[in-house]
């Protein structure tokens, strides 16, 4: 079940324009790499988040959401639920907007963490399932 009113996820999709993509690999048939190409088709600045720091589509990949030098509007987290926490925390650490845990990852206490520092939390969701709220 979706964590996140409606007008949280549509703000996210519409409002937004830098999404750093935690587990983000250069394997195509991966479900981020999907999800990260389509963020960009609609506008979006992904930059790659993986341990190995690989480029996605010309964007320069770091090893962790602290490691960017600029603004991150929202951080889409694509790790299993158990190492959700700790990427929600970096996102916290640096400032970000929002974050965005992909369908499938959950962890409360995170959300929790996350909306007390004053970020926008949609969390057990995917922006491709929910492009609808933003007219996409």
């Amino acid at each position: 079940m979706r964590y996140g009113d409606a007008e949280t996820v549509r703000a996210l999709l519409v409002e937004t324009e830098t999404w750093a993509v935690v587990g983000l690999s250069d394997n195509r048939a991966r479900t981020a790499y999907r999800i990260a190409h389509y963020l960009r088709e609609h506008g979006k600045r992904v930059i790659p988040v993986h341990p190995s720091r690989v480029a996605f589509e010309g964007e320069q990949g770091y090893a962790r959401v602290t490691d960017i030098p600029v603004k991150v509007d929202v951080v889409d987290v694509f790790v299993r639920s158990g190492l959700a926490g700790p990427v929600v925390d970096d996102a916290i650490a640096a400032g970000a907007g929002a974050v965005w845990l992909q369908l499938g990852v959950r962890d409360e206490a995170a959300a929790a963490r996350a909306e007390a520092a004053g970020l926008r939390v949609v969390m057990d969701t995917c922006p491709k399932i929910e492009a609808h709220l933003a007219g996409w």
